[in-house]
């Protein structure tokens, strides 16, 4: 089993990113933040590697329709999970059916973690039978 996790935050918000870089590292987890489409991208194809990317498709310079579809292009499929705002989702639920959804709200930082747990340990478990799979998220149970 992987010993520490990393993760790529992207969130227009600098109180969400750190708040969530918080909570996060105090997981265990290694921990970047973005604020923008621009950095996510070149994080995402010029940096480091990751295993996890947390994003709020309401980033700056921008949309959600391109963005997306950018992250799904890059091989291999970095696992995602969307936090947003419940209306933003609404207006792309279509195009976010297959990515975990979180919504922004009081209590959603507990709910994060666990999906973020779930997704992560299912990678690391499922071993090369996850590499093979179309899907990079874990079945609904």
């Amino acid at each position: 089993m992987k010993s520490k996790f990393s993760i790529l935050i992207a969130d227009r918000n600098p109180h969400v990113r750190e708040f969530l870089k918080r909570e996060m590292t105090a997981e265990g987890y290694r921990v970047q933040l973005v604020e923008n489409g621009r950095q996510l991208i070149k994080w995402v194809f010029d940096k480091e590697s990751f295993d996890l990317l947390i994003v709020d498709p309401d980033l700056p310079d921008t949309d959600m329709p391109s963005l997306l579809t950018t992250l799904r292009d890059r091989v291999p499929l970095i696992p995602m999970v969307v936090h947003a705002f419940l209306s933003d989702y609404a207006d792309h639920s279509d195009m976010l059916q297959e990515i975990p959804f979180v919504e922004k709200r009081g209590s959603s930082v507990e709910h994060l973690k666990k999906v973020v747990f779930e997704i992560l340990h299912k990678y690391d478990t499922d071993d090369q039978e996850s590499q093979k799979s179309d899907s990079p998220y874990p079945a609904e149970r």
